[in-house]
């Protein structure tokens, strides 16, 4: 005698095949995969702002090689299977139009996280917000100590050496090779200048000795030049300059103090050592400039045959030929971008927002294409200090030559 089967007579297997085949695709993927707004088995949505437009604009190369570098991944198959999806917004380095973006991006687009995005102030309008959505604010082109406070502020990294680390490797540079130092300085009047004004003066305070700092001067990111303030400065008796300044005030500055016939030892914060930066100075004006390094040079030079640097030139001949063989700041977007990559593919199907902040914050270990041989991520859940060993080096007029010698924090 024939009967139908009870349900108790279907394997397990017969019956997850059965229910695979009459319930609802999502809950079957929800079983199976964990995705968060952004995310799908087809795309990955994630975000960013820097300044497309406006005073910080020579920034905008950081989206613009974003996007190149996910398009090629995407024509190779993109992330596990899934098309990344990348967007990349103006915010012309203006906290309001910031809020705007950001809010577009988390709002209408649901990108899954950010990353990528640059300024302190820019990025302090948002920290509070994206932080109550739980949504990885990754990556940040800004070294802000702020950025560093998983246990108020987890879902907030900063990419960049922290500022108070550098400040303080540089101000106890000038100890060691100029005791008697006078010292004059131009800061960005912002978070970002402050940041590294106070821990410099510090470490000369708690050094005890005769270096001082003499003149301070600052600018704003609005101001149409900064001669007034070199000016300033060149007369007061300082030989040595701190120059805490960015994009098209940096290229000003350097070439300000050699017009003026100005010769004290320049430090010059980190972020403005993009060879595009000095080029706008002119090279002979930046020579015996002295920073702190934890990255590679594009184009001719050093590194031009060094596996990172030649990746990053395969890109821009590919997808961006009109960006310079040489732009630095384009090939720290470029290791950035990668580094997102990789945060990314290690999320494999479990692509929510508080797995990749999982994968971020044990990024330890992990060496960019950009950085250094010998630096590394150094993120952990508890410390998000991006990276804690760098290097002194100073610039000879046509290359940074890097000291053999790390520096760890």
């Amino acid at each position: 005698m024939t009967r139908n089967p009870s349900r108790r007579d279907v394997s397990a297997a017969a019956f997850a095949t059965i229910a695979a085949s009459v319930l609802p695709a999502p809950y079957v993927r929800a079983a199976e995969k964990k995705y968060d707004a952004g995310a799908s088995d087809t795309e990955i949505k994630i975000g960013q702002t820097v300044p497309h437009s406006g005073p910080g604009s020579l920034y905008g190369v950081l989206g613009r090689v974003g996007e190149a570098y996910f398009q090629m991944l995407n024509e190779g198959g993109g992330i596990n299977g899934r098309k990344v999806n990348f967007l990349t917004l103006d915010d012309a380095y203006s906290a309001p139009k910031c809020v705007e973006a950001t809010r577009r991006l988390v709002e209408q687009e649901e990108v899954l996280a950010l990353y990528g995005s640059l300024g302190t102030a820019p990025q302090t309008a948002v920290h509070k917000y994206l932080n109550s959505k739980g949504v990885p604010q990754l990556l940040l082109n800004t070294g802000a100590s702020k950025w560093n406070n998983p246990k108020e502020f987890k879902w907030t990294m900063a990419g960049l050496p922290l500022y108070p680390t550098e400040a303080r490797i540089l101000a106890r540079h000038v100890i060691n090779v100029k005791p008697n130092a006078r010292i004059g300085i131009l800061y960005q009047n912002d978070d970002f200048g402050r940041d590294f004004l106070g821990p410099f003066k510090k470490v000369l305070a708690d050094a005890g000795g005769t270096a001082q700092v003499i003149m301070e001067q600052t600018y704003d990111l609005t101001d149409p030049t900064v001669d007034s303030q070199l000016i300033n400065l060149s007369k007061s008796g300082a030989d040595v300059f701190y120059n805490i300044s960015t994009g098209k005030a940096s290229s000003q500055s350097i070439r300000k103090v050699a017009e003026l016939g100005w010769k004290p030892l320049q430090l010059l914060s980190a972020g403005s050592t993009g060879k595009s930066i000095l080029s706008a100075a002119g090279f002979e004006n930046a020579k015996d400039i002295v920073s702190i390094s934890y990255a590679k040079d594009a184009g001719p030079g050093r590194w031009e045959k060094d596996p990172g640097p030649m990746a990053f030139e395969e890109l821009r001949k590919k997808y961006l030929p009109n960006v310079a063989p040489d732009n630095t700041i384009a090939y720290a977007g470029y290791g950035q971008a990668v580094t997102m990559g990789e945060i990314l593919r290690r999320c494999g199907d479990e692509l929510t927002r508080a797995n990749v902040l999982k994968q971020a914050s044990n990024l330890n270990g992990f060496h960019s294409p950009f950085f250094l041989d010998g630096v590394t991520y150094s993120y952990t859940p508890d410390d998000y200090t991006p990276m804690k060993t760098l290097f002194i080096q100073v610039f000879n007029g046509k290359d940074w030559e890097v000291s053999d010698k790390p520096v760890v924090e």
